[in-house]
């Protein structure tokens, strides 16, 4: 699975309460979502260790999917969190390091009724620390393995440390600036509620990448952030939940792909969002039994 990775990956959905517990919620879609490119093309996998870092070496244009469940709730909730960013590998001093920015997610909840959105000044705020990653070859293909770098979001401390549990800790920040501390995650269910929940976050994930031989990257994220609700607009949204991300790699997936070094901006990234990466994953009907 990915780390969102984060993809970034904020499994943050603690609205227990939404769910019109006497509906079922919809189907995870077949796994594996995508199978990416890794055939021939044009490119060849380098043959060497510092062959194989120039050829990685670049900045990419970042997706990648997180999948979460919630048995907290009454009945199962089921999320998909998409994230899209940039990605940049470089040399430093003979080491391969990977840096990562995102600027856009989407949340996609497998009860149709309930929407959750998390702004682009928040996604903006999530950023991980640059972490040297470890490269080596395996049945003739080079595989990325990047390991956990805590990074705090929502609060300033020691990310090498578990996420204070404390709502009036001092060290609360307020990163997406809308006044309330923490991160906000804005939640509707139909057309009748509307709440906004306050959290902090603890991002911890792994990304388990191979090169492809059209030189994309993909593979999958690990994610094993941990998050805090420090306060609610309303005070049924002010509870915990237990999101914790699906065992099946499959649907966790990551995709890189070398882009300009000019498209830096989520509007530019959009530009070319189609041509690149694939569609977004949705949630299924339930099958009816015949």
């Amino acid at each position: 699975m990915i780390q969102k990775g984060r993809w970034f990956y904020p499994g943050f959905l603690a609205f227990l309460f939404i769910l019109n517990s006497c509906l079922r919620p919809l189907e995870w879609p077949k796994s594996p979502l995508y199978v990416f490119e890794q055939g021939v093309s044009d490119t060849t996998q380098p043959t060497d260790l510092k062959s194989a870092q120039e050829k990685i070496a670049g900045h990419y244009a970042h997706y990648d999917v997180v999948s979460y469940e919630d048995t907290t709730t009454r009945t199962t909730m089921r999320t998909f969190i998409v994230s899209y960013g940039f990605t940049e590998f470089y040399l430093e001093e003979g080491r391969l390091m990977q840096s990562d920015r995102f600027v856009h997610s989407e949340q996609k909840l497998s009860r149709k009724n309930a929407v959750s959105v998390f702004n682009d000044e928040a996604v903006r705020a999530i950023k991980p620390r640059v972490q040297e990653v470890e490269l080596f070859r395996k049945d003739g293909t080079w595989h990325i393995y990047r390991p956990e770098s805590p990074s705090l979001l929502g609060i300033e401390g020691d990310p090498m440390k578990s996420l204070s549990t404390d709502p009036r800790d001092p060290n609360l920040t307020d990163p997406d600036n809308d006044g309330h501390p923490g991160v906000t995650v804005q939640i509707s269910v139909g057309k009748f509620f509307r709440g906004e929940i306050y959290l902090t976050r603890r991002e911890i994930f792994s990304n388990y990448l191979n090169l492809n031989n059209n030189g994309t990257l993909s593979g999958y994220v690990i994610d094993r952030s941990e998050q805090f609700v420090v306060g609610a607009s309303k005070k049924i949204l002010n509870q915990e939940s237990n999101n914790i991300q699906h065992p099946d790699k499959g649907l966790s997936p990551v995709l890189l792909v070398k882009v300009d070094p000019d498209i830096d901006t989520y509007e530019e990234l959009m530009q070319i969002r189609k041509d690149i990466f694939p569609k977004e994953p949705e949630f299924s009907l339930k099958k009816k039994k015949k």
